[in-house]
C-alpha cells in the first residue's frame, strides 16, 4: 500500500518498524512525531509519540534528536520527513506508518495512555489492520 505513495514525496530516508525500534533502543533521543489530524490521534497513537503541533511549537528543542514521523500509511509523514530533512533535521519516515507498526505487533495507546486495539484508518481502502483490531474512520 505504501510504495505507490512514495511518488508523492520522492526519496526520503525511511526506516522499517524493526529499524525504528532498534534506533529507539540504542538512542534515547529518538522522537516519534504523529502528523495525523487531532481526530485520528484521539483514537490511538504510538506510545510516547508527540504531535506535529507539539514538535512545531518548539522545533529547535529537537535539533539534536532523531525524528521519526508517521501517519496512517506513510504519505503525509513522507512529505513531512522530506521537509524536516531539507531543514537540517535527522529524520526518517516510518515505512508503512501506524499500519506497519500494529502489523509488527507493536502497541498503540488511546488518548488516556491505555493500550487499545482501535486505529484510525482513512476508510475501508486503508484498512490493513491485523486481526483483532478495530478500524475507525
Amino acid at each position: 500500500m505504501f510504495e505507490p505513495l512514495k511518488r508523492l514525496f520522492g526519496e526520503v530516508p525511511e526506516v522499517s518498524v524493526e529499524e525504528a525500534l532498534a534506533l529507539r533502543d540504542k538512542d534515547p533521543n529518538v522522537v516519534f512525531v504523529d502528523v495525523r489530524t487531532p481526530e485520528e490521534i484521539a483514537v490511538s497513537v504510538i506510545p510516547n509519540a508527540i504531535t506535529k503541533e507539539t514538535f512545531e511549537a518548539d522545533r529547535n528543542a529537537y535539533r539534536s534528536k532523531t525524528i521519526i514521523p508517521y501517519c496512517t500509511v506513510g504519505s503525509r509523514s513522507g512529505k513531512y520527513t522530506k521537509k524536516l530533512v531539507e531543514d537540517g533535521f535527522k529524520a526518517y519516515n516510518l515505512r508503512g506508518a501506524i499500519l506497519a507498526w500494529v502489523n509488527a505487533s507493536q502497541p498503540v495507546v488511546d488518548d488516556k495512555g491505555q493500550p487499545t486495539k482501535r486505529v484510525h484508518v482513512n476508510g475501508p481502502k486503508h484498512n490493513a489492520l491485523p486481526e483483532g483490531y478495530e478500524a475507525v474512520w
